[in-house]
């Protein structure tokens, strides 16, 4: 109005010099105040898109349903690394592809230009999956640079790029049933992964401290040179056999801890397509079985233990064992009296039955107890099998499972109970975790006397020299140890032609420090053997693990030792 009203009285004439120059500066300073009020306001505008831009930009550019999906699988994992500190599992980046249905122009032409680069991509799943209107939907993941650098070139409208972490493990399959796998949001769901987020990762993940900085490496009791040998001694063994499955452990006799453990059929937790399938189950631990008559171990130690019996103690094996319409007798029997040492020497399950009938069923339920047999092994893998047992035990069941049919366990625990027999009677629990000496005496527990031990180590030693364990020497190392074929059971029925065949090893056995257990699940005869029980398949494999190991294990060879002699008798297969 003011401005008007100027203009007015200017062309009417009616105002003075003095009153045009105070007119003229009062506008003035109206204009520069409406123009700085709309100055502010355009910068206040702009500063709100700046801000908004900014934070878009923070955010990749992607849809907030991406937030929900995206979480767990950018959280970081520790290291894992061997007891040398060589790294068997790890993180990376990769990339992970998305889309925008809402922003894709052709449907048909962005599948068809996205399969040049995703040659396993589906293209039916794919279009259903965007043929929607959503605002948001994976295509796949885990892509690498390269795949991610091709497609970007397409220049495809309405799809994008997420950077994950994956897990990746260099060793591929060599001990993948020890480290376990991650599943797509980089979780742990097997193995010592799974064991590492039940022990406090996924709490650090709920309070965001899952950088990777701040996580320092889990040590493993494992040595990957170790492994990687007992896994290929298992490959060979499946092949020459033509075996179902082999497995095979070296456990530290003083420490409990496990050294390197293989079953196979195994799995690549690089690409764990069919870590699913039955026959990849991890038979060392997961897996129960007769043990057939290496568990004759047990049932000696417990006889010696007891007080009933020594080394020379004479039991009649005279004649088989009758009970009922069952019959227990000997593979390759002498029928006669026979010494103690002779009944482990010529594995005679009558002998055996004698035995446990001697200390009787109460006390040799609870031996095997002791020695951590009939209860589910407590350790860091998280499958573990619990053992099988009679409902009730009888006499005929006590005499059965004295020679390793009747009952079923796994294969670590009964290294592990083994181990108990050599280390002078202590029971230690198995670790997959470096332990020290300390950490042992805290938690071992006596489960034997140390004269048993030592008739136990004689025992071994003997067998190996004379006995049924001789395809297992190793010169200079001085190996002993115990066989077992077990028959198989078919349709309720003990089968004559399959087998479970076992090996428990020891060394060197004037102070063993490592156990040994292998075993081969249905072998055939090898080329120009006759026989395909234990003495030919399972003991072999324990032979070339010690030779090829024992410098990594820290064992020297000590020929002077080796060439004591123990005994002048001669005893057959």
């Amino acid at each position: 109005m003011k401005f008007m009203d100027f203009l007015f009285r200017k062309r009417e004439g009616s105002l003075s010099r003095f009153e045009r120059l105070q007119e003229e500066i009062s506008l003035v300073k109206c204009i520069r105040l409406r123009l700085l009020i709309v100055v502010v306001c355009f910068f206040f505008i702009y500063a709100v898109i700046i801000v908004r831009l900014v934070y878009y930009g923070q955010q990749g550019g992607e849809i907030e349903a991406a937030k929900g999906l995206s979480y767990l699988s950018m959280a970081s994992r520790p290291d894992i690394v061997d007891r040398n500190g060589q790294l068997l599992a790890t993180d990376i980046k990769t990339y992970s592809l998305f889309a925008e249905p809402r922003r894709i122009i052709d449907l048909n032409e962005t599948i068809g230009l996205l399969s040049t680069v995703l040659l396993n991509l589906d293209r039916e799943e794919t279009w259903r999956r965007l043929k929607g209107k959503t605002g948001f939907a994976w295509i796949q993941r885990g892509l690498t640079p390269r795949q991610r650098t091709e497609i970007m070139a397409l220049g495809i409208p309405g799809i994008g790029f997420r950077t994950e972490t994956r897990r990746f493990y260099p060793g591929g399959p060599v001990a993948s049933h020890i480290l376990g796998l991650v599943n797509i949001d980089n979780q742990g769901i097997a193995g010592m992964e799974k064991y590492i987020d039940q022990a406090g990762l996924s709490d650090l993940r709920a309070a965001g401290l899952t950088m990777s900085s701040s996580l320092e490496p889990v040590v493993l009791s494992i040595d990957i040179r170790v492994q990687a040998i007992v896994r290929d001694e298992l490959q060979q063994a499946i092949q020459r056999y033509q075996a179902l499955a082999a497995g095979a452990v070296v456990l530290n006799v003083k420490t409990g801890e496990v050294l390197a453990m293989a079953s196979l059929p195994d799995f690549d937790p690089n690409t764990p397509f069919d870590a699913l399938k039955s026959d990849r189950l991890n038979r060392m631990t997961a897996g129960t079985f007769e043990m057939g008559s290496i568990i004759k171990s047990f049932t000696t130690a417990m006889a010696l233990d007891s007080g009933l019996f020594q080394l020379n103690t004479m039991i009649d094996a005279s004649k088989p064992l009758q009970f009922g319409q069952q019959t227990i007798s000997d593979f390759h029997g002498k029928y006669r009296k026979l010494a103690l040492w002779e009944v482990f020497i010529y594995s005679s399950n009558i002998g055996s039955g004698r035995e446990a009938e001697a200390v009787g069923i109460i006390h040799h339920r609870q031996f095997l107890k002791r020695l951590g047999l009939l209860d589910r092994m407590i350790t860091e893998l998280p499958e573990i099998a619990h053992p099988v047992e009679p409902p009730q035990w009888k006499k005929i069941n006590s005499m059965t499972i004295a020679f390793g049919h009747g009952m079923m366990t796994t294969p670590l625990q009964t290294a592990v109970g083994a181990a108990a027999l050599m280390n002078d009677g202590l029971l230690v629990k198995p670790t997959f975790l470096k332990r020290d000496q300390l950490q042992v005496l805290k938690q071992a527990i006596q489960v034997i006397n140390s004269e048993t031990s030592r008739d136990m180590r004689y025992l071994y030693r003997l067998n190996a020299d004379i006995g049924s364990g001789r395809q297992a020497a190793v010169k200079g190392y001085r190996v002993g140890g115990k066989t077992g074929t077990a028959e198989k059971v078919v349709d309720g029925k003990y089968s004559k032609h399959k087998r479970f065949n076992t090996f428990i090893a020891a060394f060197p056995m004037e102070d063993p420090s490592y156990i040994i257990l292998t075993f081969v699940d249905e072998p055939k005869p090898e080329v120009g053997v006759y026989s395909a029980t234990a003495a030919f398949n399972a003991a072999p494999i324990v032979a070339n693990i010690v030779r090829r190991s024992a410098s990594f294990l820290g064992i020297a060879p000590d020929f002077d030792e080796e060439n004591r002699p123990i005994s002048a008798v001669s005893v057959e297969e």
